[in-house]
């Protein structure tokens, strides 16, 4: 994995754009220090650092580094080991306590506005196998048709039905 600290700190007017959007001022002093790099996200969804690029916010996940292009709302992974920004909440048992629910947010500003509660989905394709064993979610109304769609496992195995003569022949 890339290590986030290469990337520069981001500057003071990016802080001010955040706070401008709505992310409180004492949550984004917990979250600091952000990072930010340029580049450009590649097709296969990685992110190809290079000078001449976009600026984008660097977050690090405990496999990977997630990359967010404010402008454009373009999400990127350094390795592609992210299954979603802010995946330790998935497992984290304060997540749930008193009847909380995983919230699953729609983008990077929103989770940072709440103060990072919650997951953005980076791969819906993972979904099913990552949330499964979740107790209680709470989705983002604008991701429900995404989050009913993925909500299923990707494959079923075959079914046969042995008939109840060769069970007992066997």
């Amino acid at each position: 994995m890339m290590d986030a600290p290469s990337f520069e700190w981001i500057d003071a007017d990016t802080l001010i754009w955040l706070s401008r959007q709505g992310v409180d001022a004492l949550r984004l002093a917990e979250m600091l220090p952000i990072r930010s790099a340029k580049g450009r996200r590649a097709v296969n969804g990685y992110f190809e650092e290079g000078g001449a690029g976009r600026s984008f916010l660097v977050f690090e996940e405990a496999e990977d580094l997630i990359f967010w292009q404010p402008e454009t709302g373009e999400l990127a992974t350094w390795n592609n080991r992210a299954f979603a920004l802010g995946e330790a909440a998935i497992d984290n048992a304060a997540t749930y306590a008193f009847g909380a629910n995983l919230n699953i947010l729609p983008d990077p500003l929103t989770w940072m506005r709440s103060g990072r509660d919650g997951i953005v989905v980076l791969d819906w394709r993972f979904a099913f196998d990552k949330l499964r064993d979740v107790p209680r979610i709470a989705v983002a109304e604008q991701l429900l048709p995404t989050y009913r769609k993925f909500m299923k496992p990707r494959r079923m195995p075959s079914v046969s039905v042995i008939p109840a003569k060769e069970r007992m022949a066997a």
